[in-house]
């Protein structure tokens, strides 16, 4: 079904660790508007589609969005390479690391574990797609912070591809949502 590509979507090339970073990206790992809960949230909702159209469009997007959660696991590996444990503790992680030491787990920046709570699915195709709109708007702005928190080019940059993305799978939503509503689903 898939031809997996050995290679992330965009590159990922830090340089300098960061790992107060590392606290906050973390949230697009297994946050409420992360990756991780996109890819599953798509992936379900492709089976209550009402046609090959949403199901493939909901397929794909949802396959990328496993793609951006190997990038933002590149991302944290590459901000933790070389931290200390006095390094985890400044940054708020002593908690983190205490149950995965410098391993990857799905949290949001305040700790909290990536849940299947955040992953909604009705049935209907209009409300599905008006959660997976309003699911890209959250990531698009999540991205735009974490922009902010960092003048690291090396990490600006796939924040940057990633944010764009967003905007790509907004619109393709969009198109479907517009269409399904004048279609009367």
């Amino acid at each position: 079904m898939w031809l997996y590509q050995k290679t992330l979507q965009y590159p990922v090339n830090i340089k300098s660790k960061d790992v107060k970073m590392v606290k906050a990206i973390l949230t697009q790992y297994g946050g409420p508007y992360g990756e991780l809960g996109a890819a599953l949230r798509y992936l379900n909702q492709r089976y209550t589609m009402p046609d090959d159209k949403g199901k493939a469009l909901l397929t794909d997007i949802g396959t990328e969005e496993l793609g951006h959660v190997e990038m933002i696991c590149a991302m944290v590996r590459q901000l933790l390479k070389g931290a200390t444990l006095d390094e985890m503790k400044k940054a708020g992680l002593d908690g983190y690391y205490s149950e995965h030491g410098y391993g990857l787990y799905p949290l949001d920046a305040g700790e909290v574990p990536f849940t299947f709570a955040n992953i909604g699915g009705t049935g209907n195709p209009v409300a599905d797609l008006a959660e997976d709109i309003a699911a890209e708007e959250k990531a698009r702005v999540t991205y735009e912070h974490l922009i902010n928190l960092t003048d690291d080019p090396d990490v600006k940059a796939p924040l940057e591809f990633l944010r764009q993305r967003e905007i790509v799978h907004y619109n393709r939503f969009k198109e479907l949502y517009d269409e399904y509503k004048a279609n009367g689903y």
